[in-house]
C-alpha cells in the first residue's frame, strides 16, 4: 500500500519509517518533489492535522496520513499545544521554544507535562484520527543530544531520561507518535 506521510520534517519521517511495517510504502515529500509550506492555521491539534491530510489528498489524490503534535504543560494552561512549533514566534526555532517554555516554567513548581499527537489518515477519501499521549515533566535545563523539538527538556513518566537521551528505538517504544502510528497501523492491517 502507498501512504503520503504529510510532513516536511525529515525526524519524523525518520521515526516513522522505523515503525512502519514494509508492506506499507511510505511517500515523502521529497519523493513527490514538493517542497511547499503546508499550512497550519486551524485552533486545535485535531483539526491542523486534518487540514493537512485533506490538503496534501486534494492536491495529489493519493492515500495520505499527517501528524500535528503538541507539547501541554498543565501549569501553563496547556501551552504551548498547538503552537508548539511556533511558540516563541513565527520564525523561531527549536532552542527559542524552548528558553520560552524554561523562562515561563522558571518559579512553577508543578512541571508535569504531556506532549499529544494526533495522526489523520484519508484512505478512499475517509478520514480516520488516532491519538497518542505521553505524560511526563519539565526538566529545569536541556539534556541529551537525540531527537528534536522539546524532547531535550521532557522526561517521559517512569524514566529519569530526557527523551534526547533516549535511543530512537527506545523513544519508539513509548512516544506519543509511536502510539498513534501503531493504532493507525492496526486500523489498516
Amino acid at each position: 500500500m502507498d501512504l503520503i506521510f504529510a510532513t516536511g520534517n525529515q525526524n519524523k519521517l525518520i521515526e516513522i519509517n522505523k515503525i512502519i511495517p514494509k508492506n506499507i510504502n511510505i511517500i515523502s515529500f521529497k519523493d513527490l518533489k514538493f517542497d511547499e509550506e503546508v499550512p497550519e492555521n486551524e485552533n486545535t491539534i485535531k483539526k491542523n492535522a486534518i487540514y493537512k491530510a485533506k490538503y496534501i489528498y486534494n492536491k495529489f489524490n493519493i492515500n495520505v496520513f499527517s501528524d500535528d503534535t503538541g507539547l501541554e504543560v498543565e501549569t501553563l494552561n496547556g501551552e504551548p499545544g498547538v503552537y508548539s512549533a511556533r511558540y516563541a514566534g513565527s520564525s523561531c526555532n527549536s532552542k527559542d521554544n524552548i528558553k520560552k517554555l524554561l523562562r515561563k516554567l522558571e518559579n512553577k513548581k508543578n512541571r508535569n507535562a504531556r506532549f499529544k499527537t494526533i495522526i489523520a489518515l484519508i484512505l478512499d477519501n475517509k478520514t480516520y484520527t488516532f491519538e497518542g499521549l505521553v505524560e511526563g515533566k519539565i526538566l529545569k535545563n536541556p539534556i541529551g543530544k537525540n531527537g528534536f523539538g522539546y524532547d531535550s527538556v521532557f522526561s517521559p513518566s517512569g524514566y529519569n531520561k530526557s527523551f534526547a537521551e533516549l535511543t530512537l528505538n527506545e523513544k519508539n517504544l513509548i512516544s506519543h507518535r509511536s502510539l498513534a502510528i501503531k493504532k493507525l497501523i492496526n486500523f489498516i492491517s
